[in-house]
């Protein structure tokens, strides 16, 4: 293809444009499914979703779709959790949360891509774990900042109570995300 055409063609297809619209309401979808645990902290699905994108769309579509996510609450939309919107939820205890998906999104699907390419799963694995500990350490700092509290009360407070489920949604979003990757490779030959 020469040049030209080449920088003529769109960096994104409708297609790309409706697979991150999908993913992004998937993400605002399953930011209000909340899950009661022990101690009145409840857990949401939307850290299952983020992974998903990436995996799913690749990492810069999968972030691309974190970020309309983002930009659609700080706006004021009531996609966060607890049908919450507005750009005060980025200032809240929980806003190192929010600010770390894109980053989440990109460590799933730098791993998922990693793994196309040498077709070695460990990979997605490590893409996802990495994409885990970055939401929690920046959850757990801004929440330190925020509070004016320790990092142990941090800890405690933001990392502690949801370390088994985040290996759960590791485990979900990597059996998960395969599946519904095949399902949209399929559909883009459809």
């Amino acid at each position: 293809m020469p040049k030209a055409a080449k920088k003529l063609q769109p960096r994104l297809t409708v297609r790309d444009i409706s697979f991150i619209g999908i993913f992004t309401a998937l993400i605002a979808v399953m930011a209000q499914i909340s899950i009661p645990l022990p101690g009145s902290v409840p857990m949401t699905l939307q850290t299952l979703a983020i992974p998903l994108a990436g995996i799913v769309l690749g990492p810069k579509k999968g972030t691309l779709a974190t970020i309309v996510y983002l930009l659609l609450g700080a706006l004021g939309a009531p996609v966060f959790a607890g049908f919450n919107g507005g750009f005060g939820a980025f200032l809240s205890f929980t806003g190192g949360f929010l600010l770390s998906f894109p980053l989440m999104a990109l460590a799933a699907g730098y791993g998922a891509a990693a793994t196309e390419q040498t077709n070695n799963r460990l990979w997605l694995w490590l893409g996802l774990f990495i994409g885990a500990v970055i939401n929690f350490a920046c959850g757990m700092f801004y929440f330190s900042w925020v509070a004016g509290s320790g990092l142990p009360a941090a800890f405690a407070a933001t990392v502690a109570p949801f370390v088994l489920t985040a290996l759960v949604k590791i485990v979900a979003a990597a059996l998960l995300g395969e599946k519904l990757r095949a399902l949209f490779t399929q559909a883009l030959v459809r």
